[in-house]
């Protein structure tokens, strides 16, 4: 006798996936709410299964714990609670980022994860290399900036939420010190160390890097510029002569330079001596030339990169501290920082103006400090992009380390951020330097 077997109607489907799903649903719930559990073990059980399930993990803990989230946003000066601690240590420890509260980012360690991630997702991957950890109160300065003022600014996290793939990897510890006043005061800090941020095709393959801190603005469009990096539009009045990897570095490296011919000639400042600028017709400068040069019979990519970055060289020579703020000042507006950035950083000084002049309102204070901090953003990325930006464009084109992204890093912290990791001490201590110390006051 032959059984003969009937479909399931449609509707009984229908409600079998819909609970198959609502279980899925109710399970990752129930992580999230053991995650912050005051039992350690529980919540440490929890945490790692979330994290294992990647972004879908810290959406969950978002999901479950919205109101306690949005009531710290909103209030960020509202006094720490045992409850607020075990959930900001749930969501950075399923992020691996500190004070994701704000930011809402989850960020991969495992390179080949991220690559499988972007690889289904068809995103790039935009790859931070720093001093120390990203989940850590203690990683290198710009790490902890990029934390406050770019990842934490809602729509430079709305983008790297929707349009990447996060990845971050410690280059090396960051030098942490604290100074004892002997009374009882003590300051803790980090001192030297750069970051840089690279962003990869979803094979893994190096376009672009902004090395150290940029503002919100700049940082978005240059994230968005480099998603163009294998097809770049033509630019008017530029011959593109080479592959499309070079023309996009051709045709970035040209645009920085503008920039800064515009910017110098804003603020009054003088050309240097043996070039021509090259204008549009409606006078807008785009290129430095130099005015006695002999022309190459075989133009190739190193002689049109190395003539472009001589005109960058050029100009770093005529820049002092009074010109750098005035380019700066031009690009204030691109530091700005918005509600959540300024939030997170009241939250973090509240104690430190409650302890400050009695006289000074805290709110005073603050406006201050967000004054002065834009202007140093605005230096940082003025002289990051102008100076350090170029050079690595070039490298791009030119230098074969860029096909092996650890050799391409040990060069970029050798060459640009002159820590090299032959030095063990990051430039902090010379031998041949007396300090009256026994052991020139290494303790180990």
């Amino acid at each position: 006798m032959r059984l003969k077997y009937s479909p399931l109607p449609a509707v009984l489907v229908l409600v079998l996936v819909s609970a198959s799903t609502l279980y899925a649903r109710t399970d990752v719930e129930a992580l999230a709410k053991q995650a912050v559990s005051a039992d350690a073990k529980e919540s440490a059980k929890a945490i790692a299964a979330l994290r294992a399930l990647g972004p879908d993990g810290l959406s969950a803990l978002f999901r479950v714990h919205a109101h306690e989230i949005n009531r710290q946003l909103a209030s960020p000066v509202t006094s720490d609670t045992p409850e607020w601690h075990r959930l900001s240590t749930a969501l950075d420890s399923v992020s691996e980022q500190k004070d994701s509260y704000v930011s809402g980012l989850y960020w991969y360690t495992d390179l080949n994860q991220a690559k499988a991630a972007a690889r289904l997702s068809n995103k790039p991957i935009l790859s931070l290399r720093l001093l120390g950890k990203l989940n850590e109160e203690f990683s290198c300065a710009n790490s902890r900036f990029f934390r406050t003022i770019l990842y934490s600014n809602e729509s430079v996290s709305q983008l790297l939420r929707e349009r990447f793939i996060l990845h971050w990897q410690s280059v090396r510890p960051a030098p942490h010190i604290t100074i004892d006043y002997g009374d009882g005061r003590k300051l803790e800090r980090t001192i030297t160390g750069n970051s840089i941020h690279y962003i990869l095709t979803p094979d893994g393959r190096l376009v672009d890097a902004l090395p150290g801190l940029y503002g919100p603005a700049t940082f978005m469009r240059a994230l968005m510029a480099s998603k163009d990096g294998l097809t770049p539009p033509p630019q008017p009045g530029l011959t593109i002569l080479f592959n499309p990897t070079s023309a996009y570095h051709q045709v970035r490296l040209n645009e920085i330079q503008a920039s800064w011919l515009a910017d110098v000639e804003k603020t009054g400042g003088q050309f240097p001596q043996g070039f021509t600028v090259v204008r549009l017709a409606d006078g807008t400068p785009t290129a430095l030339e130099a005015t006695q040069v002999t022309v190459s019979k075989t133009y190739s990519e190193a002689s049109m990169l190395r003539s472009m970055a001589a005109g960058g060289a050029a100009l770093a020579k005529i820049m002092d501290e009074a010109v750098w703020r005035k380019v700066a000042e031009l690009h204030l507006t691109d530091a700005q920082l918005d509600a959540r950035s300024i939030a997170l950083i009241r939250r973090q000084t509240q104690k430190v103006f409650a302890a400050g002049d009695a006289r000074a309102k805290p709110e005073d204070a603050l406006a201050s400090l967000v004054k002065k901090l834009e202007m140093n953003i605005a230096l940082d990325t003025v002289r990051n992009d102008y100076l350090l930006h170029p050079k690595l464009h070039e490298w791009l084109v030119l230098d074969p380390a860029r096909d092996d992204l650890g050799r391409f890093t040990e060069k970029v912290y050798a060459e640009l951020f002159l820590t090299p990791a032959s030095d063990p001490w990051l430039g902090l201590f010379e031998p041949e330097t007396y300090m009256a110390l026994e052991n020139g006051g290494v303790v180990r």
